[in-house]
């Protein structure tokens, strides 16, 4: 499992965690962060600010696309995973999309439901469809520099669609 791969995952811990708990995920990572143990990497740290930073516009853009099912009746596991991959759709511009939908999909086979793998392919695949005429209505995404370990992957990840494993 890659650097990013790990961070995603303790990203969305921290989500969980702050979601269950009805605590602001910004004080869970504080508390997380203090902590240490294990560490909370850096791009951990970015992916919960970021989602923070961004939450309305995140959420909006899920349920625009989530057909029947209103965000808060979302299994919340799902809910951070969606949440994380929107971020890095839409605002960080150092993250293949291939490489977003891989890794959430991803992440919803190792710890979510059966049925959030399709679920969670499904609403990314159609948020990717809509992102060109979304970006151009939006705002623009952040300038975030360092592709690192994610641009290497791109080039295995240009597909919409994870391998079935």
């Amino acid at each position: 499992m890659s650097a990013r791969s790990k961070a995603r995952k303790r990203a969305l811990d921290i989500l969980y965690e702050a979601d269950m708990r009805s605590l602001r995920p910004m004080e869970t990572l504080a508390a997380r962060r203090a902590q240490s143990d294990p560490p909370v990497p850096d791009y951990a740290s970015d992916l919960v600010e970021g989602v923070v930073a961004h939450l309305g516009d995140i959420d909006r853009h899920i349920a625009s696309h989530a057909q029947g099912w209103a965000i808060d009746r979302m299994p919340p596991v799902d809910r951070n995973i969606l949440r994380i991959a929107v971020l890095e759709l839409f605002w960080r511009t150092d993250v293949p999309d291939g490489v977003v939908i891989d890794e959430a999909v991803r992440l919803a086979k190792t710890i979510s439901t059966e049925r959030s793998p399709a679920f969670v392919n499904g609403l990314l695949a159609s948020l990717l469809q809509e992102k060109p005429q979304l970006l151009r209505e939006g705002p623009e995404p952040a300038e975030l520099a360092g592709a690192g370990e994610d641009a290497a992957r791109a080039e295995g990840a240009a597909r919409t669609e994870p391998a079935e494993s």
